[in-house]
């Protein structure tokens, strides 16, 4: 018989015996299973489809595996009768599975919540669990994780990028090297998993967290925008040291001063204009921190310069409020502003995130398919005014009409793509109908971007940028974001001889 749930709160804990039944087989699923099964814990894992690799290792591993469809309790997961259900950030609140089991009165938990029970596994020097820093946003997520990791890296510390960024937390956790910091990207639905168990005996309390922003997304998994909202929200639930908020996104800044802090927790905000005494902000082309220094009332501290950041192809307004954001966090460890400076000396975006491709003929193509929201597009488009625009793909319940009519009359050309065409179009027609708009018409998918590259050579001037920012989702067309954004370098480099042909990096989750 394993220990209450309320005494699992450590890797030395006895799990042995625990019934728990995972629900989901993807790389989070596997993590969740591998660890429950070291610890001794009884595992189920439920999924509707499994890889052939994943098939072989869960029973290596001492799990069960039940693969069937999903969109009512099996009876193999009902006879289990689990003590605690965890599940994958694919299972949205609505799934059967995940009703039952909140109706059933069992346990639900999201990886991450086991990943902090069990976070002592490999202790610091001084015998303490790695610090955790969580990040989350609608948009620029990756990128904060990654600049965040690097400057801690070299300020000293041993720091890991993990979470919604491709490495499970679990696995982070139980690296044999062990870490002084987590710097944990943490989607909605994460959150919403992890926003269950706020009340719970030793919840989560990060060191440092951020929202960098909130717009639409994800409506289909939360059911509302408020729903998606309050996910968010929990990012900053029990921070001890630093809450670092948007100060253009008022949303950022009610989470904040919303939420259920350790005391003496500080609000720490950022933004593209002049910073007050307890923010991160840019001064005649300087970013500088006025939060963090002894006399901030008084004076600021240089961090880096938009000259150096347009050297290395990061002064995009998005990305200079990434690295505040970033640079806020680190701070938040003690990190020093030449760490800082020499971290993004040597940091460089990943592919598919505003990546100039090619340049030829006076007409610069650049590929950001990540931008997979309207808030994303918002931001490339900010970034390069009057471009060609190729948008378009699945809008995932999301409405692009403002999007469009903020930013549609200021394009040179709207080239729409995917299957979720007609509102693009029609709001094309209402808000900005002297732009030229050009459909592409569902095909195959080799075929797609060597039309969107030709007609986009056709009404491009010299001097112009053609952007491939879709403000929707790949998977109607593509196998992924990363593949989209392949498909278009390839069809530029085909055409114009130059350019990367894509990048060759594997996909990000």
């Amino acid at each position: 018989m394993a220990a209450p749930l309320d005494e699992l709160t450590s890797w030395n804990a006895d799990w042995t015996g625990l019934r728990v039944a995972v629900l989901g087989l993807s790389v989070t699923g596997f993590s969740v299973a591998d660890t429950l099964a070291e610890l001794g814990a009884v595992v189920l894992v439920a999924t509707e489809s499994a890889s052939e690799e994943y098939a072989r290792l869960v029973p290596v591993i001492g799990a069960e595996l039940h693969v069937g469809p999903l969109d009512e309790v099996p009876p193999r997961l009902a006879d289990f009768a689990p003590d605690v259900v965890v599940a994958s950030p694919g299972f949205p609140p609505h799934h059967p599975v995940v009703v039952w089991t909140r109706q059933q009165g069992i346990a639900l938990w999201g990886d991450v919540e086991l990943a902090w029970r069990v976070r002592d596994k490999v202790p610091r020097p001084d015998g303490t669990p790695a610090d955790w820093v969580l990040i989350t946003g609608t948009n620029g997520k990756t990128t904060t994780t990654q600049l965040t990791a690097s400057m801690l890296v070299a300020g000293g510390l041993r720091a890991a990028p993990c979470g919604n960024i491709g490495v499970p937390v679990l696995d982070a956790v139980r690296d044999p090297g062990g870490f002084d910091v987590l710097v944990i990207e943490l989607s909605s639905h994460q959150l919403w998993y992890l926003g269950l168990q706020q009340d719970g005996p030793r919840p989560v309390s990060p060191l440092a967290s951020v929202c960098l922003n909130l717009a639409d997304d994800h409506l289909e998994w939360h059911g509302s925008f408020e729903a998606y909202r309050d996910a968010k929200a929990h990012v900053y639930a029990h921070t001890r040291v630093a809450c670092v908020y948007n100060k253009s996104d008022a949303a950022t800044m009610r989470m904040v001063e919303e939420a259920d802090v350790v005391e003496g927790a500080r609000a720490i905000g950022f933004d593209l204009g002049v910073p007050g005494p307890s923010d991160l902000g840019l001064v005649d082309g300087i970013l500088v921190d006025r939060a963090y220094l002894a006399d901030r009332r008084t004076s600021a501290r240089e961090l880096t310069t938009l000259a150096e950041l347009q050297e290395r192809g990061l002064a995009a307004p998005h990305v200079v409020a990434n690295i505040l954001a970033a640079a806020g966090l680190a701070l938040a460890l003690d990190i020093e502003p030449a760490a800082i400076r020499e971290a993004l000396r040597g940091f460089r975006l990943d592919p598919h995130r505003i990546e100039v491709v090619a340049v030829a003929d006076g007409i610069t193509w650049v590929d950001d398919s990540k931008a997979t929201n309207p808030h994303a597009a918002a931001s490339s488009l900010a970034a390069y005014p009057g471009a060609v625009w190729v948008v378009g793909g699945l809008l995932k319940g999301v409405d692009i009409t403002e999007l469009v009519a903020g930013r549609g009359a200021g394009v040179r050309a709207a080239i729409v793509i995917g299957l979720d065409r007609e509102p693009i179009v029609s709001a094309f027609a209402r808000h900005a109908p002297t732009v030229p708009v050009i459909e592409i018409v569902p095909g195959d998918t080799e075929d797609v971007m060597a039309q969107v590259v030709e007609r986009a050579a056709e009404v491009a001037r010299d001097g112009d940028v053609v952007l491939l920012a879709p403000a929707a989702a790949s998977f109607d067309q593509f196998s992924s974001y990363a593949d989209r954004g392949r498909r278009f370098a390839d069809a530029v480099a085909q055409r114009t001889g130059r350019g990367t042909g894509g990048s060759q990096s594997g996909d990000i989750r």
